[in-house]
């Protein structure tokens, strides 16, 4: 029986290089793989030998005969991407990881974030470069967007975050946390102690509407970290006292707010959920959720894998408010079978929880009280969520591309010596996976600078670095702190039986990691 790639894929092609027959597509030396939403496997050439399964990151890989509930159309999917993507599956030239030749010298390479894109550059520059590492965040706590960005309900997605954490004890890393640079340490200073720096920093702005009114949303990074226990977001960030919640975007980050706002929270409490926003979910008033698009359907942001996740929620309505719109084949597609309705928005919700799908209707004002649509249309609403999507954020001392949302750069390259990977390299696009490419891009162009003399060499040593870090940040941690805060939430966790329960400020995460980090 074959094997198929579920919902959670991750993209990052690990099973792509264990498989023995090369049934995995697209590779990532294909055109489609910079934009696949989810690997596919064939199922006529697979050989059932499990190799993918057992290497996949996020645990997506399952026997087709064992999938079912949400997973079951899957093996459909897998097979009617080779319908239209029929292949001989034949091997492309042979890979090899670079290396940096030894009369180079030890290079010492600073990254500046701990997510996913920060991770495979890491890995990248401890294999290929052999370099001493240092890695440098704002926050006490590692992890980046999959810690403070992936919902609480993807725990398998998550799961690729265990690997990366065992990055952060290699010999050769040195990890400074609560250190943000622009703020306690200058670039300029960060690059004279390193022959390197990269910046893999993110999207840290959202984009506008651009319409009156736009102060009364409420930014979905905000409801994201409130529900992700994100230290910089208050417990009370978020009100639930309303019926109806209106969500301006319909990208895969809409949909997880949509689907945690109106999931059983009793479903939620197995997960790692802020525990504030757990006991406000049990409290939450909210009944309908509306997904507000500004263009027809065949144009949604969404995957195909999330929105049929979302059509599959326990005790969960999904209605269009459009009757009578027919499916335009690809994502429109999607909507077929789901109940259509003329919604009243000025009556109250109906009894249960749903989701409704509201097309082609770009908000021309927003105010306290709900969104005003073209020709005087009124949506009340408690709440309104802005999630139209993200942009880069300028770093103090590095040119910054104002049009792309990103910081100036060629491949990676800002400048020698300085370089830039994941969102802040090409805009908030691509999942978890995606990084893994573009780190090895971005070290690659690394790797042709030093080669060619243009690095400079560092000041001082190693410790000195340390040393300047501790004298301008002296609330600044490291390793000991970080697994003194993961040994303490693991244990909040299973007191409660939950994976793990999250510290949700930084004066909580300080603590317990100096309390509980010494010795």
């Amino acid at each position: 029986m074959a094997y198929a790639i579920t919902q959670t894929c991750c993209t990052d092609a690990t099973c792509v290089s264990v498989c023995p027959v090369n049934c995995i597509h697209p590779t990532p030396e294909e055109p489609g793989f910079a934009t696949a939403e989810l690997l596919h496997i064939d199922p006529v050439a697979c050989i059932d030998c499990g190799a993918c399964a057992d290497a996949c990151p996020v645990d997506a890989i399952y026997p087709v005969d064992r999938l079912a509930g949400t997973l079951a159309g899957y093996g459909e999917l897998n097979r009617q991407y080779y319908e239209e993507n029929p292949t001989g599956h034949e091997w492309g030239e042979p890979q090899f990881p670079r290396s940096l030749a030894g009369e180079h010298g030890t290079l010492r390479v600073a990254v500046v974030g701990t997510g996913p894109a920060a991770a495979y550059t890491v890995q990248t520059l401890l294999r290929s470069a052999g370099a001493q590492v240092t890695v440098l965040d704002r926050l006490p706590v590692a992890g980046g967007l999959l810690r403070h960005g992936v919902a609480p309900d993807h725990p398998s997605t998550k799961r690729i975050g265990d690997g990366f954490g065992r990055l952060w004890r290699h010999p050769r890393l040195r990890l400074h946390l609560n250190v943000e640079v622009g703020r306690d340490l200058a670039s300029d200073e960060l690059a004279a102690h390193h022959h390197a720096v990269v910046y893999a920093v993110g999207a840290g702005r959202e984009r506008e509407l651009g319409v009156p009114g736009e102060e009364h949303a409420l930014p979905v990074s905000t409801f994201v970290g409130w529900y992700n226990a994100e230290p910089t977001v208050p417990a009370d960030a978020v009100d639930l006292s309303a019926q109806r919640v209106v969500l301006i975007g319909n990208g895969n980050v809409a949909l997880d707010v949509a689907r945690i706002l109106v999931t059983d929270p009793g479903q939620l409490a197995a997960t790692d959920i802020a525990e504030h926003a757990l006991a406000a979910l049990r409290d939450s008033q909210v009944r309908e959720v509306v997904l507000l698009a500004r263009r027809g359907p065949e144009h949604a942001a969404y995957t195909r894998a999330e929105f049929l996740a979302l059509r599959q929620l326990a005790g969960v309505s999904v209605v269009v408010d459009a009757p009578g719109a027919e499916s335009a084949g690809g994502k429109a597609a999607l909507l077929d079978g789901l109940a259509r309705e003329r919604v009243d928005w000025h009556r109250p919700p109906p009894a249960g929880r749903r989701i409704v799908l509201r097309f082609g209707a770009p908000p021309v004002a927003l105010h306290r009280d709900g969104v005003e649509l073209a020709g005087g249309e009124r949506l009340p609403a408690g709440l309104v969520v802005r999630s139209i999507g993200y942009r880069g954020a300028p770093v103090p001392g590095l040119p910054f591309d104002e049009a792309a949302g990103t910081l100036a750069h060629r491949d990676g390259r800002v400048a020698p010596g300085v370089y830039v990977v994941g969102w802040a390299k090409r805009g908030p696009a691509g999942g978890i996976g995606s990084n893994r490419a573009c780190a090895e891009q971005t070290v690659h162009a690394l790797l042709d600078d030093a080669e060619a003399g243009l690095l400079t060499g560092p000041v001082g040593a190693a410790a000195d670095f340390a040393r300047l870090v501790r004298r301008r940040r002296p609330a600044a941690t490291g390793l000991r702190e970080l697994l003194a805060i993961d040994r303490v939430e693991r244990a909040r966790g299973a007191a409660l039986g939950r994976p793990r329960v999250k510290l949700a400020s930084v004066p909580e995460l300080l603590a317990a990691g100096r309390r509980f980090g010494r010795g």
